[in-house]
């Protein structure tokens, strides 16, 4: 039986999107994205609405630096795969839209300052969030759906 993580892009701000995230359709946390573009612009272009498997990526700089971070947790960063257009793009913890490079932040609360939205409480949201995606991921197949 397919999971499904759901985000649900509820909130638009200048150069932010806020969603609310829900895994089997229970709420977790909030996610915060780039503003959705005709054109993509690299590291600053939410990715599309669509149905995507997730998967683990286990290489690379910031998968070393959540290993570090999380030894004890951390199996591999959360890859939304099969984005035409994109790659490497994660469920990862940070506050502001500056810091998605066009991946999915995670947060508890969520906050509008100067027309943009920002997340606060990332670690603990990506605490709660990547356990229960990983716990779903080993029982089988997982899809992203992004509206």
């Amino acid at each position: 039986m397919k999971s499904t993580i759901k985000v649900l892009r509820t909130k638009q701000g200048k150069h932010s999107t806020l969603s609310e995230i829900y895994v089997n359709n229970q709420f977790v946390c909030y996610g915060l994205e780039n503003i959705p573009r005709p054109v993509k612009i690299r590291g600053q272009t939410a990715i599309p609405a669509g149905h995507y498997p997730l998967g683990f990526n286990r290489e690379g700089a910031m998968n070393g630096r959540y290993y570090d971070d999380y030894p004890k947790m951390h199996r591999g960063m959360l890859e939304i795969r099969d984005i035409p257009s994109f790659s490497y793009v994660y469920f990862h913890k940070g506050n502001s839209y500056k810091q998605t490079a066009g991946c999915i932040l995670v947060g508890s609360q969520y906050v509008l300052e100067d027309g943009d939205y920002g997340l606060l409480a990332s670690g603990i949201a990506y605490k709660k969030f990547y356990p229960l995606v990983v716990e779903l991921m080993l029982q089988g197949l997982v899809e992203v759906q992004v509206e």
